[in-house]
């Protein structure tokens, strides 16, 4: 089965290839730097040909409301038009948990402008909703700094590696369409400022987490269970001790 992975050289596209190829299929990784761009159209009709699935983990390149809103709608629609035309048979896409939960955030109203044009589409489709990454650890820490020290809200997280990320999207690209979220997250829940002093200390970065009620996440506002997924969840295996020494 021919299966196209748009955003197929990022983080978590590299690993959906990889595993979709362990499996046998033919997996084809389309990104701007093999010639296919989603934005403007370009080599996504030739990408298309032949394909009967096509799974979308790109990443816009700015998290500026307008320019965010602009990346999914418009890579979307024309996914989805040049997919119609290609015949393709099940569109799987990758978004967040608590999206709608997070409508402060112009990145996480973008992303449920993608959805909505999914979901309006007639091809039969998949959303995944995956919880935030541990690779991203450091970066939540780097976006949190307030003076010298990081200050997060206290709120529930269940983080998961990149790789059951992907290991969740391969699966459901090769299964018949949900038409629907499917949601997936890490084995374990942490208090968000416990996970990342957690990952500061194995890095030996001596920057002190404080546990501020105020903070914000991503400069959203989040409840207690705004991040986490719900009862029936998909779960990864890879647990954050587990990935912390591998990194290492």
């Amino acid at each position: 089965m021919k299966i196209v992975v748009i955003g197929g050289s990022g983080l978590i596209g590299k690993r959906v290839v990889n595993k979709l190829l362990e499996q046998g299929h033919e997996a084809v990784a389309a990104s701007p730097s093999s010639g296919v761009n989603t934005l403007t159209g370009e080599g996504l009709a030739e990408a298309l040909k032949g394909a009967s699935v096509v799974v979308d983990v790109s990443n816009a390149p700015s998290w500026e409301d307008a320019e965010v809103m602009n990346f999914f709608e418009t890579s979307t629609r024309n996914l989805l038009a040049q997919e119609a035309a290609a015949g393709v048979k099940h569109h799987v896409a990758l978004s967040v948990v608590g999206t709608e939960r997070l409508l402060e955030s112009g990145y996480f109203r973008a992303k449920i402008a993608q959805e909505n044009l999914i979901k309006a589409s007639k091809i039969p489709y998949s959303i995944v909703r995956a919880t935030q990454f541990y690779e991203f650890v450091k970066g939540i820490a780097d976006f949190s700094m307030k003076g010298d020290e990081v200050h997060l809200p206290p709120a529930l997280i269940q983080p998961m590696a990149a790789d059951d990320v992907a290991s969740a999207v391969a699966r459901v690209a090769v299964g018949p369409p949900a038409n629907g979220i499917v949601e997936v997250g890490g084995p374990e829940k942490f208090r968000m400022d416990e996970l990342i002093r957690r990952g500061l200390a194995a890095s030996k970065d001596p920057r002190k987490v404080v546990a501020d009620p105020e903070a914000r996440y991503y400069g959203i506002k989040v409840t207690e269970s705004a991040l986490i997924p719900e009862g029936n969840a998909k779960l990864g295996t890879i647990r954050f001790d587990e990935w912390l020494a591998k990194s290492a």
